[in-house]
């Protein structure tokens, strides 16, 4: 259940939900998504507002009032004994005008026009050329028709197996938004590439990398443990040891085969072995001392359950992506990963298993881009892939001074976005103040 407090002067309303969240919006489609809605006629008018949102952005609020008036009058109508048609009947052809005879002006006046009566209506000018902007970096065309790929669906962030790996991705490139405390409205831009709202996995990798050879994975490169139900019977305590040293191996030949390969970036939605991240502490002469050190082996063996020849392994595992000069970056979201891919060309692995059962990873299944850095936006470290090889990708950098107004700039922005993204693909624009689409 939600409670609608009075709007304000501005047309704002603060809705606050069963838990105690706020929110402060004037957009239509929101509103009515957090209302419970019980009758069925309302339904229906709840569902034309998601639809419209989702087909055309804007004009969320018009349908619903229009949708209203007409089941109000439902009986006048029908006593017309007419087709249905008849009432979305307009001057469409007579109405419209070429976007590409108008030029780059009606699209950034059809952005301003959506934002007007939102919250950042005073900034109009700035957000409008930003978002025409970010579409068209955006934009393909083919012989037939064309294309804005603004956003992902969740239902085709989906990845299809094939030999061990997804080699199919079903995403279009899309207009990443990313949000940050601080500063103004207009301090916000426009980065030509795709921000990751995580940092490296370390302190101790580069925070550059250029150029970016970028591996994308969908799976777990934390030391390796056996499943549950997973019986191993021993007899020497000692062979414990060579359980715990080949779990720890699998982990190492893993970031081994991936750093042979020339991957300098490595992305994944899971997590990544600390032993990999960090560089060496165990020195050579600190290995000769424990050598030498029978009482010292045994006294670590019985703290840490580690035998001495696990030990061995150690140095090699901690170099890896500190030493090798390599950004690892780990939790990283699906959605993400798959624009990722899809915009610098690589594949997302989900194993490193071949049809014959060994690892492989092959330098085939990377991504390229000019460069890989780490910034500091607000209190938040960024990664930042720019120049993507395949596919166009940007994000927008929002600056906001609380959520609730980064929240609404997200809204208002999405709904402008829409709209160019709907003009372009139709290549019409309306002249008059209301038409039918």
């Amino acid at each position: 259940m939600c409670f609608c407090l009075p709007s304000s002067l501005y047309g704002f309303q603060m809705l606050v939900d069963d838990i105690g969240d706020v929110t402060i919006t004037n957009d239509g489609a929101t509103i009515l998504n957090m209302l419970e809605v019980e009758n069925p006629a309302a339904k229906v008018l709840v569902e034309l507002a998601e639809l419209q949102d989702k087909e055309v952005g804007d004009g969320t609020t018009s349908v619903v009032i229009i949708a209203a008036e007409l089941l109000k009058n439902f009986w006048y109508y029908v006593g017309w004994n007419e087709s249905d048609m008849i009432l979305l009947a307009g001057r469409w052809p007579e109405s419209s005008s070429q976007v590409e005879k108008l030029g780059k002006d009606s699209l950034i006046n059809c952005a301003r026009t959506c934002m007007s009566s939102k919250l950042i209506g005073g900034d109009s000018d700035f957000f409008a050329s930003v978002i025409v902007d970010a579409v068209q970096s955006v934009k393909m065309t083919n012989a037939r028709k064309v294309r804005c790929p603004i956003k992902i669906l969740p239902e085709t962030c989906t990845f299809h197996l094939e030999n061990g790996s997804f080699n199919d991705l079903h995403v279009d490139q899309g207009i990443n938004i990313l949000k940050a405390h601080g500063k103004s409205a207009r301090d916000s831009y426009l980065l030509k590439g795709y921000a990751l709202n995580t940092g490296r996995a370390a302190q101790g990798m580069p925070l550059r990398v250029a150029p970016a050879k970028i591996a994308c994975l969908d799976l777990n490169l934390q030391k390796t443990k056996m499943q549950m139900g997973v019986q191993v019977l021993v007899t020497d305590p000692w062979e414990l040891d060579k359980i715990r040293q080949r779990e720890a191996d699998m982990t190492k030949e893993r970031i081994e085969k991936l750093l042979k390969a020339g991957a300098n970036v490595v992305l994944t939605t899971k997590g990544i072995n600390d032993m990999a991240l960090k560089a060496s502490f165990f020195l050579k002469s600190d290995m000769d001392f424990l050598r030498s050190t029978k009482a010292m082996e045994l006294l670590i063996c019985s703290l840490i359950n580690l035998s001495f020849n696990a030990l061995q392994i150690f140095p090699l595992l901690f170099q890896y992506f500190v030493e090798a000069g390599a950004i690892a970056v780990i939790r990283v979201r699906k959605e993400d990963l798959c624009h990722v891919a899809k915009a610098t060309g690589a594949t997302a692995v989900s194993t490193f298993a071949d049809m014959e059962g060994e690892e492989t990873f092959d330098s085939s299944l990377l991504g390229y881009s000019d460069e890989v850095v780490e910034e500091r936006i607000a209190d938040d470290d960024v990664i930042m892939i720019k120049g993507t090889k395949t596919s166009s990708a940007v994000s927008l950098i929002l600056r906001g001074a609380n959520d609730f107004m980064l929240d609404e700039m997200d809204r208002a922005l999405h709904d402008a976005i829409c709209i160019v993204k709907r003009t372009l693909e139709s290549n019409t624009v309306s002249t008059y103040t209301f038409d039918s689409e």
